[in-house]
């Protein structure tokens, strides 16, 4: 394996985490008899240029043709993009004669607030499904994987982006050179370019390991992240810390001809990169040992619910539900079924642990003793939508950053 970013063969095993299925490819009852593929899933470091990165095994065409996330399905994720938006229309002074283009649009989620605000604009989405969602919502929406031809192509169309939004893309795509030109020629010389994806940062010291899946290419830093800019001739001008996937960053860039200086909040969270040992192979390492106390734990919780005749479902079956079911081993026997929002998944079973997923409902017809909540990370959002869980004494449970149960107030638990 070569560093993809800058060829480099001198990569260190991080987190072998096995051979797993891709979380996306939701089994329908008639596969469950039939082979299933899986791929190692074994997240190394560039010692040259400190990629975090794992085999591009399955390519974005594996995934993303037909997919079954879709972003409008979680209010807060929909709440987050009208807040990005508000604030992008009023730090660039964006208006009606303004342009601006989404990579990986997904539902429409975000540009449906653009279009709200009356400002021109343009998904790039190459699922489908999800795709024709947007337009649906009345969000104008190219079915395409973003590449330099298809970049060349929009801007003959419809001119340069003031404004290019590629958020929680950035990680994807395995051609993260190609990509970046492909950014920066959908963008206007004197345009922005924002970036949101999560934050190496947090998965290496909070040992958010169910992150790593197939479809995720690479893991940022600001340090990283800004080198692999930097070869597409954008220089990253600012970043944010944000809460979004357990800790994301924000970051704002523009064509490096523009000799923009790097603003102090940028530079603030590279000293927190660096104290964090994470400017150096060795601050990774620890990587590992953090994953396998936190698996340990978990399972051990769960053999307890089973010696104690305690029934545990799971609410969600996010990608990242499934890395975390499968390093652990977790099926059927210790979580009985999930249940999604999405309604695409009904019906359907968990890719490799084979667990049933069901609708929402199926929450309060049983009552359970135990909801696993899988997509942690909307934890203040779940755990006000799932307060009922607290009506029949049941335990709403969060397997990450750690192990913790809901410790229901009073006024949360309904008459």
């Amino acid at each position: 394996m070569r560093c993809r970013l800058c060829g480099s063969y001198r990569l260190v095993s991080v987190l072998d985490l096995g051979a797993t299925p891709p979380c996306e490819r939701f089994l329908r009852s008639d596969e469950l008899d039939a082979h299933e593929p899986t791929y190692p899933l074994h997240l190394r470091l560039c010692e040259k240029c400190l990629l975090l990165q794992i085999p591009a095994l399955i390519t974005p065409e594996d995934t993303f043709t037909e997919y079954a996330y879709y972003s409008s399905y979680s209010d807060s994720w929909v709440q987050h993009a009208k807040e990005f938006v508000d604030d992008a229309v009023q730090r660039l002074g964006l208006g009606s004669e303004s342009f601006v283009v989404e990579v990986a649009s997904n539902d429409g989620y975000l540009l449906q607030h653009m279009v709200t605000a009356g400002i021109d604009c343009l998904g790039i989405e190459p699922s489908r499904n999800v795709g024709a969602a947007a337009r649906e919502r009345g969000v104008p929406t190219r079915t395409d994987f973003l590449d330099q031809a298809v970049a060349q192509a929009v801007v003959a169309e419809r001119g340069a982006a003031d404004l290019v939004i590629a958020n929680n893309v950035y990680a994807h795509v395995p051609d993260i050179v190609g990509f970046g030109q492909a950014l920066r020629t959908l963008l206007a010389d004197d345009g922005w370019l924002s970036i949101e994806v999560h934050h190496a940062l947090n998965l290496v010291t909070l040992g958010q390991f169910d992150t790593i899946y197939h479809e995720h290419f690479q893991y940022y830093t600001v340090l990283s992240a800004t080198r692999a800019l930097a070869v597409a001739g954008l220089s990253v001008v600012d970043a944010e810390l944000i809460p979004t996937h357990g800790g994301s960053i924000r970051l704002w860039a523009r064509p490096e001809e523009l000799g923009a200086q790097p603003s102090s909040r940028l530079l603030e969270i590279l000293r927190m990169e660096e104290l964090a040992g994470l400017h150096e192979v060795s601050g990774y390492l620890s990587l590992r040992r953090r994953t396998e106390a936190l698996r340990d734990e978990l399972l051990g919780f769960l053999l307890e619910c089973k010696a104690n005749n305690q029934r545990v479902v799971a609410y969600g079956a996010p990608g990242k539900g499934n890395t975390l079911l499968n390093y652990c081993g977790i099926r059927s026997d210790l979580v009985e079924y999930a249940v999604d929002r999405n309604p695409y998944k009904h019906g359907r079973f968990t890719p490799g642990t084979r667990i049933p997923i069901r609708e929402p409902a199926a929450i309060t017809e049983d009552r359970p003793d135990v909801v696993l909540v899988l997509p942690w990370n909307l934890e203040t959002e779940l755990t006000s939508q799932l307060s009922y869980v607290a009506d029949w004494g049941g335990r709403l449970v969060y397997p990450l950053p750690t192990l913790r149960a809901v410790s229901w107030q009073p006024e949360a638990v309904r008459s």
